[in-house]
């Protein structure tokens, strides 16, 4: 199974990472809690899904994928989540 060209995400993917760079999938939309589906890298089953609902396993299969197809992993096959910026309030007493 593979994403087709202009498939919009089901929520907004954030940046890619360099290929030998870790994904950060925090939110919890990357786990299907009721069906476990053949990894489109590997074929192993795996709840987890990437930001295209295309079944992956994070850190052993898409890492691994963005290392050996680092031109075509520009293209946003797989993405870490949207890092939303921390409010710093250090003047806490």
């Amino acid at each position: 199974m593979t994403r087709r060209r202009g498939k919009k995400p089901l929520w907004e993917p954030g940046l890619i990472p360099a290929p030998g760079g870790l994904l950060d999938w925090r939110d919890a939309q990357h786990c299907d809690r009721w069906q476990n589906r053949p990894c489109a890298l590997c074929d192993k089953p795996t709840p987890m899904r990437s930001h295209y609902d295309e079944p992956t396993h994070n850190k052993a299969c898409a890492e691994r994928w963005i290392s050996e197809h680092p031109t075509e992993a520009r293209l946003g096959r797989f993405a870490s989540d949207v890092q939303l910026k921390r409010r710093r309030d250090d003047d806490h007493a």
